[in-house]
């Protein structure tokens, strides 16, 4: 139940456990009537210690680790940790390994894309959308079924290379399934712009200015609605990037209804990017050899995951098993734009203006807060160290 202050504001708890939450995160909304005068969230309820587990597990073992930090983008996660691996033991992947890599991975972009504009239509009420778009999804998926023999965690990629190749078989099962998907997009296109209810969901909700996701650290397709031109892929290109430049899509209006066109015109952009990879394919072979000691070093890596920009810094000591793994995920640089353009809208936009950000809690979640009792001050790491609180970040 909302508890009620002194000045007769209501302060109304959701999560971690909600019917509306596919995940659990716990926010809390302060409210004057339907009107969000502040709010904050917490996170943490899902953190699995996965950056601690690759600290016992050899540098082959963590790209399956690595892929389960999320479902949804479970390619791009192990593409960075591949990619830096190889970077500290000098080895660069083939120009067919970087291909089917940059395939896979947009692949992965439409999937996700298509995911999340049925979960945020849902969050809006827009049930029917919410159905096509995850039925037109399964094409998409039986396309990595065919590829990798999966359909959630695609497993394409090893130190060194793929281990997969696209022969014209399945080259054509893929032109396939994107000519019929990107129909199916056009249409998705021509309903979130003109449908009025649609329209009064999304047009002038959460808008946030190009200064402001610049201020705020915003990334991915909810800083390139405000008009942010960053694209991992374009500012710091990696595989087959390099020499299939990307088109950065990009909006000016900052709200809602921008996050939905950016991410549907990123579809389109997929599309034609998967095409042109396809009619220049390299030939030669999948992998190379790669050490199982891995020179001692320490390096990062960027991509860009559907949500933005993923950074990776790994270390190595020298041996068969990394010194550390650091993962920054681009949920966690996108919850401050939620938090801060909350306040000023209505309680019942809130579903929508989270849904908006794409959010993954299970790729963020890399935290732990404790309040003392009868206290408000809130547990640093340095406070948790003082007082004899081991807890790995």
């Amino acid at each position: 139940m909302p508890t009620q202050e002194q000045n007769q504001k209501f302060i109304v708890p959701i999560g971690p456990q909600h019917p509306a939450l596919k995940e659990p995160g716990h926010f809390e909304f302060t409210v004057d009537g339907e009107i969000v005068t502040a709010a904050s969230v917490r996170l943490g309820y899902v953190h699995r210690g996965i950056e601690k587990g690759t600290e016992d597990r050899t540098w082959t073992q963590n790209v399956y680790l690595l892929e389960r930090i999320c479902g949804i983008c479970s390619h791009v996660h192990v593409t960075a940790y591949v990619v830096a691996v190889e970077q500290l033991a000098k080895v660069q992947a083939p120009p067919r390994a970087e291909a089917i890599r940059t395939i896979v991975a947009e692949l992965e972009r439409i999937h996700s894309h298509m995911l999340w504009l049925g979960v945020a239509a849902h969050e809006g009420g827009f049930d029917s959308l919410f159905m096509y778009s995850w039925r037109d999804r399964e094409t998409v998926m039986d396309i990595l079924e065919t590829i990798s023999g999966n359909r959630v965690h695609y497993s394409a990629n090893i130190l060194g290379g793929v281990k997969f190749d696209i022969d014209d078989q399945k080259r054509d099962f893929i032109l396939k399934g994107l000519e019929f998907l990107e129909e199916r997009t056009n249409h998705y296109m021509k309903i979130v712009t003109t449908d009025e209810t649609f329209l009064g969901r999304t047009r002038n909700i959460g808008t946030m200015t190009k200064e402001q996701a610049i201020e705020l650290g915003a990334v991915g397709p909810t800083a390139r609605a405000s008009g942010v031109t960053i694209d991992i892929r374009d500012s710091a290109p990696y595989s087959a990037y390099k020499t299939f430049p990307v088109n950065v899509i990009t909006d000016e209006t900052g709200d809602l209804l921008a996050r939905f066109v950016v991410r549907i015109k990123e579809l389109l952009e997929s599309y034609r990017l998967i095409r042109e990879i396809l009619d220049h394919m390299p030939e030669g072979e999948l992998a190379a050899r790669i050490p199982r000691r891995i020179p001692a070093g320490e390096t990062i890596h960027r991509v860009e995951a559907p949500r933005g920009e993923l950074f990776y810094y790994v270390k190595s000591g020298g041996g068969d098993k990394p010194e550390r793994i650091k993962v920054r995920t681009p949920s966690l640089c996108n919850w401050s734009s939620v938090i801060n353009f909350a306040v000023g809208h209505k309680l019942a936009d809130m579903p929508m203006i989270l849904a908006g950000i794409d959010p993954c809690f299970s790729c963020n979640d890399r935290l732990i807060k404790i309040r003392r009792a009868n206290q408000s001050q809130v547990w640093t790491w340095e406070d948790l160290r003082l007082h004899g609180i081991e807890y790995y970040r």
